[in-house]
């Protein structure tokens, strides 16, 4: 396996997501009390929880795009009540801002630039962080996001975007995910060596490997370093 670049999921990878959807959706709840009472009283956090998952399901064309769903979201709930598209950008802002304010694994930070300064990394999501806002833009060549791409993990073609952008086959590009559908799967469909990020320690339930598993970044970096030094 010769390694010449990294693809890197980045939600459950980088940093739980879980705290951070949670954060934003009560600092959306916060701002739309402050700005719009009448949706906030009419949809508290766990009733627009719902009203997204119902435009999610009613919009499975948007199934890429988290963005979108979220929009369309706040449209439904901000619309009838008669605030317009500034609105609906308004309160999107607030529920972003807070969807960037990430707290990465302790590992993370330390092996990203231990990664970066041995091979190009590409951030590979189907969430919509932005890597700018977040501060970890300039250790990365490129992202790629589902939205921007028009597909998300696991179709094959995400990935072979990824390849494409570094100019690279990609049987040299090591993909690393938590997730053993979106990213183990999706990156053995489109012919990238994989790597299972496997935080928790959960036993392996599908019927092919992982070419890796790590329990952490730190163990990435290690093995890139062992494997380059070879």
């Amino acid at each position: 396996m010769q390694i010449k670049a990294i693809s890197l999921d980045l939600d459950d990878t980088l940093w739980p997501i879980a705290p951070i959807v949670l954060r934003a959706e009560q600092r959306l709840h916060d701002w739309l009390e402050q700005h719009c009472p009448a949706v906030a009283q009419a949809y508290p956090v766990a009733q627009m929880r719902l009203l997204r998952d119902r435009i999610a399901l009613e919009n499975p064309h948007l199934a890429h795009d988290f963005t979108a769903q979220r929009k369309l979201c706040l449209g439904a709930a901000l619309n009838p009540h008669g605030y317009g598209e500034d609105m609906v950008e308004a309160a999107f802002d607030a529920f972003y801002a807070a969807r960037n304010e990430v707290e990465l694994y302790a590992d993370a930070l330390p092996a990203l630039q231990r990664l970066s300064a041995r091979v190009p990394l590409i951030s590979l999501s189907n969430g919509n962080a932005d890597l700018g806002r977040i501060g970890l833009r300039h250790l990365f060549a490129d992202c790629v996001t589902a939205r921007e791409f028009g597909q998300a993990k696991p179709a094959p073609e995400i990935f072979l975007e990824a390849c494409r952008r570094l100019d690279l086959a990609p049987a040299s590009v090591l993909h690393v995910g938590d997730d053993p559908l979106l990213d183990v799967h999706g990156a053995r469909t489109a012919g990238l060596p994989c790597a299972w990020l496997n935080r928790h320690g959960t036993a392996w339930q599908q019927a092919q490997r992982p070419d890796l598993e790590f329990v952490d970044l730190t163990e990435l970096a290690d093995w890139l370093d062992y494997k380059l030094a070879a």
